[in-house]
């Protein structure tokens, strides 16, 4: 078993008569990058304080590195955590911050020195030892609570939203070395976020939690490209969703019917049963949706260009198709998008096997 690693298993928390979590199972590999993505009051900041401890669980029970959790105390945890308010001492200058978690724990001076450089180093802030709170920027704070948290060397680090109120270049530049900091040290970090493009930039591994429950565990790509139900694929990028009927059902495809139009799906792409007759949902990305030119083995429509957006590198296109309105996603160099204006018709195409099909339970 890694060092590092979280089990766990049936766990439910209420408050009152409010249900927060219902029977979550997770198990969370060591040295990961794993993030708990959804939107608010999904009940991802009550599972990271579950793990911390400063929570105890309704039901259902939590292990790390096969060691359970019940009754043991925040402190006596192998973990850190970095707040979304950071909780930085406005009294102490930017070492007594760092340092202080070791003193409280009786760490030896010479080894506090050591841990406090060897950190500030590796967050980008040697020689502001000295440096009061106050004097700091908002991402040298968000530094020097992730040092704080690092020093201790904690098997685990715990992460709510602390990149939330930075501004956006800082932020992006914050997650860049967040996760270079946390290949260097193999530690697991368990990140708190409601926003899809930070968990899919810095993850390993993403938790898509709604209503208190885990609706799905993969890699970013998995999440993206197979959406396990339409709340994620709805939640984790932009999607065209149609909605639609099952005709046929046979061992390699699936026949459905969207707007009196019939679309061939492989069964590879169908999420729950596939039976005749059942409605269900047609998914495809807006990257999927290919302006122009000729594509074999795919859906082929007219369609009338709406809005064009462009959007850096790339193109945003509105269309009003015989399906309904779907959108393209292109790069601005394509060929035949100079063509395209908005109230001209375009002929799209949509590859089979770039659908997701939901059959309705």
């Amino acid at each position: 078993m890694s060092r590092g690693s979280i089990s766990i298993n049936g766990v439910g928390k209420a408050f009152g008569t409010a249900t927060v979590l219902d029977g979550v199972d997770l198990s969370i590999e060591g040295g990961s990058f794993v993030t708990l993505l959804g939107p608010s009051g999904c009940g991802k900041t009550t599972l990271l304080r579950l793990i911390a401890g400063f929570l105890d669980p309704s039901r259902g029970t939590i292990a790390i590195d096969g060691a359970p959790m019940q009754g043991v105390p925040p402190r006596h945890r192998p973990l850190g955590m970095v707040f979304q308010n950071l909780a930085l001492f406005p009294h102490l200058d930017v070492f007594e911050n760092v340092a202080y978690g070791m003193r409280i724990r009786g760490t030896a001076a010479t080894e506090i020195s050591s841990r406090v450089a060897r950190f500030l180093g590796l967050v980008g802030l040697a020689g502001f030892e000295r440096r009061r709170i106050g004097q700091l920027s908002g991402g040298q704070k968000q530094r020097v609570a992730l040092a704080r948290s690092l020093a201790l060397e904690p098997a685990i680090l715990l992460l709510d939203e602390p990149l939330s109120a930075l501004d956006l270049q800082l932020r992006r530049q914050l997650q860049v070395e967040l996760k270079s900091i946390q290949r260097q040290l193999a530690t697991t970090f368990v990140f708190v976020t409601h926003d899809q493009e930070e968990a899919t930039m810095l993850s390993d591994t993403i938790v898509v939690m709604d209503g208190g429950r885990v609706q799905q565990v993969g890699t970013p790509g998995e999440i993206y490209r197979r959406p396990a139900s339409p709340f994620v694929a709805r939640f984790v990028g932009d999607i065209n969703m149609m909605d639609g009927r099952i005709e046929t059902v046979d061992e390699m495809s699936v026949s459905v019917s969207v707007g009196g139009r019939a679309i061939s799906v492989p069964r590879s792409a169908v999420v729950g049963t596939a039976s005749t007759g059942r409605a269900c949902q047609l998914a495809c990305r807006p990257e999927s949706v290919r302006l122009g030119g000729t594509q074999a083995d795919a859906l082929s429509l007219e369609a009338r260009v709406t809005a064009l957006h462009r959007l850096g590198p790339t193109v945003k296109a509105v269309l009003d198709t015989p399906l309904g309105p779907l959108t393209a996603l292109t790069m601005a160099d394509t060929p035949h998008l100079a063509e395209l204006a908005e109230g001209k018709t375009a002929r799209l195409f949509v590859p089979s096997d770039t659908f997701t099909l939901f059959a309705s339970t």
